[in-house]
């Protein structure tokens, strides 16, 4: 750890998950210590070794961090990011982020590099600006929330990256496998608005990274950006048509397909059938599988996130949006 006294230049308080992401843990420490040395930027680094736990370390972490004035920066993929973010929203803390992950969507959004010297000399100038929040039952989610089919999905493809690694090529042969075999059918009341509508669905996800959005042929990302947040949901369809689907998805033509509903707002209440005997819902927030009670209430965050953006001129700008997509 160094130090300095430059008001401009805050401490850092980096945690780090040691088993996010495809990079080497040690290697991304050695990165910020050799970086932040070079600087004279004053730093710690608060490292997570079970990641069961990585809620309440995130929380005592920011606690710290507010304590002593210092920036938070979460290294690690979107799931990471969610839990570091979910313990600074609210606590007058500023969020930096150095992606690490295998989608990185949040970064990617906020054109933040996955190369960790090119994500640490940009974090080192950025300015801290609003991002919106989307909240599910009062917890963060800053890519989508989900139930139904999504959340198995993700654990499917966590329990194929234990076995076979962590690359974007296992999560597309783990979601294929999933949607093989699930057949599950949602029975849910969507209230908005002081109207209720009946769904029947395999799965309901709730956007808030226009990224994301853009990339799969949603037309939402502009009203995300301009502060709602985005449903989607598929019509019952069989594995054929499901497949169909994944394959729009892919190719950026999701909101095409006849079979797709989707829709913005800024709050949405979600209620489970009364034919379920169990009122607690399996959810996942970004990419993290939680179990839930119902209802589901989804609402964009009154207070936003305060988070370190990268200082970009207009034609760097446009460049990154265009390798981003």
């Amino acid at each position: 750890m160094t130090s300095n006294t430059d008001p401009a230049k805050p401490p850092l308080l980096f945690v780090m998950n040691a088993a996010s992401g495809h990079n080497d843990a040690t290697a991304t420490r050695a990165a910020i210590e050799e970086i932040l040395a070079r600087e004279q930027r004053t730093y710690r680094i608060h490292v997570i070794e079970d990641p069961r736990h990585i809620g309440e370390t995130a929380r005592k972490a920011v606690e710290e961090a507010k304590a002593r004035g210092e920036v938070v920066v979460a290294v690690g993929g979107d799931g990471t990011i969610n839990a570091v973010a979910n313990a600074v929203l609210g606590s007058g803390c500023t969020l930096g982020v150095l992606p690490q992950g295998t989608f990185n969507y949040f970064g990617r959004a906020h054109h933040i590099s996955e190369d960790i010297e090119e994500a640490l000399h940009a974090l080192l100038n950025a300015q801290p600006q609003p991002v919106q929040a989307g909240l599910l039952n009062g917890r963060i989610f800053l890519v989508n929330a989900s139930v139904g089919l999504y959340p198995q999905l993700l654990e499917d493809r966590e329990a194929f990256k234990q076995q076979y690694g962590r690359s974007r090529l296992v999560a597309l042969w783990s979601g294929l496998r999933t949607l093989l075999h699930h057949h599950r059918q949602l029975r849910i009341t969507l209230e908005e608005g002081g109207q209720a509508r009946n769904l029947r669905t395999p799965t309901l996800v709730i956007g808030n990274n226009p990224l994301q959005m853009e990339q799969v042929g949603i037309p939402l990302a502009e009203d995300i950006k301009g502060g709602q947040l985005a449903a989607i949901a598929v019509k019952p369809v069989g594995v054929l048509g499901m497949l169909w689907l994944v394959i729009r998805g892919a190719v950026g033509k999701l909101g095409d397909a006849e079979n797709v509903i989707n829709f913005s707002f800024t709050r949405l209440v979600v209620k489970p059938s009364s034919l379920y005997r169990s009122r607690r819902v399996k959810a996942a927030i970004d990419g993290e599988t939680i179990w839930i009670d119902a209802p589901l209430k989804f609402r964009v965050s009154p207070v936003p996130l305060l988070l370190l953006k990268p200082v970009l001129q207009p034609a760097a700008q446009g460049e990154t949006e265009e390798n981003a997509q």
